[in-house]
């Protein structure tokens, strides 16, 4: 006998990792998705055309209503909402603030997947900052599943899940997370039902921020240990990318003498003894560049304009004059760039 729908649920997300949570939820047998709730289409690639958002595109594959108010404060978007007598409202990256009056609709609220080990990193960039700050073996990163109150990411926690970051980029632990969260949602909500799930205080002060990352978050300090330039550069990939300018030399026949980079993930090297940070050397090793403590070998590279290439058909290409031996600069892009 099929179990009955018994949690009328209605979804808020919009990116990729709130559709992983809509997806899990549209397969529990206890879930009665009465509506899902995205933010408008955004102009979006190089011809600026309207595009859904992934949570829309998979709530029309499943035939859920579909719901994009630019903002829940307003009272038609507020009588809209609470004549579909949800239970709880799931959300997941949603990106519109819920007010109280919104909260309270739900006979159990609203329940958030935040991708951070809360209170650490509340705010827009978790698992980005996550993956920049991790840059000791032990570091992890993790799922928050809480209730939604006034204030941002901080209300209480039902269950956290997490992971080592090892070598994760932030591509692959978004990935990973949206996943763990999709898992811990649907624990959490069965938990609610039968009256089992029990909502912890958060420790304020233990409370960080995940700032929203920019251009700039990607540009590379060299001056940093290796470790934490390769944890920074992984941050940022694949967005919005590592990013450096390599200052050639004139007299090795170059006619070009910055060339600003687009830099990969690559491998931690030997120590620099002392090489000051930002050296560039090229060797048999390959093309690596000075932290404050060890080389850091570059992997994939894209030059301004270009796609990403191996270092190798960097030096077989526009940089086939770099002899030997040759020491550079590396430096941080001008803001603008």
């Amino acid at each position: 006998m099929a179990q009955e729908k018994d949690c009328r649920i209605v979804f808020m997300g919009t990116p990729d990792f709130a559709a992983a949570s809509l997806k899990k939820l549209a397969a529990w047998p206890r879930a009665d998705i009465v509506a899902v709730y995205t933010q408008p289409d955004r102009p979006a690639g190089r011809g600026h055309k309207l595009a859904m958002s992934a949570v829309k595109k998979l709530a029309l594959e499943l035939g859920i209503p579909v719901y994009q108010p630019a903002s829940l404060k307003g009272a038609e978007a507020q009588a809209e909402l609470a004549a579909l007598k949800a239970d709880v409202l799931a959300v997941a990256a949603y990106g519109l603030i819920l007010p109280d009056a919104v909260l309270a609709m739900p006979r159990f609220g609203a329940i958030n997947v935040h991708a951070s080990i809360l209170p650490r990193l509340r705010g827009a960039a978790p698992i980005q900052r996550a993956v920049m700050e991790g840059w000791q073996p032990e570091s992890r990163a993790g799922i928050s599943i809480m209730q939604i109150g006034s204030r941002l990411d901080a209300g209480p926690v039902y269950a956290m899940s997490d992971t080592l970051i090892g070598e994760h980029t932030s591509g692959t632990l978004h990935d990973a997370l949206a996943e763990m969260g999709a898992d811990l949602l649907e624990k959490v909500l069965d938990d609610i039902l039968e009256g089992r799930a029990v909502a912890v205080e958060q420790d304020e002060n233990l409370s960080t921020h995940a700032a929203k990352i920019g251009k700039q978050d990607g540009f590379v300090d060299w001056t940093l240990s290796a470790a934490q330039v390769h944890a920074q550069i992984r941050g940022v990939t694949p967005k919005p990318g590592a990013r450096t300018v390599l200052h050639l030399d004139a007299a090795a026949g170059f006619t070009t003498q910055i060339l600003p980079l687009i830099v990969s993930p690559g491998t931690i090297g030997e120590s620099t003894a002392g090489e000051k940070p930002g050296t560039v050397r090229h060797d048999s090793n390959g093309l690596g560049v000075a932290c404050s403590d060890r080389w850091y070998m570059f992997g994939l590279v894209r030059p301004e304009g270009r796609k990403d290439m191996p270092v190798r058909d960097l030096l077989n290409g526009g940089l086939k004059n770099l002899p030997e031996g040759f020491c550079g600069t590396a430096r941080q892009p001008e803001i603008s760039a």
